[in-house]
């Protein structure tokens, strides 16, 4: 399993319209085959700070979901116009918190 976690950093003034580009793809993102997990949430609008947290079954999924033509075109409004940690991490033997 791949896991994306971290902050993205936007101007305060492009938070809401990022959260908004991100509902405009989130349904057909989460509905794509190997995605397990797809959400945002905004940590502190004021500052720019929102949180993305992904689960994806492989590399190959999340491959896949990269190159979709919605995907693209989201890049290529908002990559220069953030600053992103989001990291990727490969996880193994998952289990429910109480194991």
């Amino acid at each position: 399993m791949i896991i994306l976690t971290g902050y993205v950093h936007l101007k305060p003034e492009d938070v809401n319209e990022f959260v908004e580009d991100i509902r405009k793809i989130t349904s057909s993102t989460r509905a794509e085959k190997g995605c397990l997990f797809y959400n945002i949430v905004v940590e502190d609008a004021i500052a720019g700070r929102i949180v993305a947290i992904e689960r994806w079954q492989d590399q190959a999924s999340l491959n896949d979901h990269l190159g979709t033509p919605e995907m693209t075109a989201f890049f290529d409004k908002w990559m220069n116009r953030l600053k992103s940690d989001v990291m990727k991490y490969d996880a193994a033997n998952e289990r429910s918190l109480m194991d």
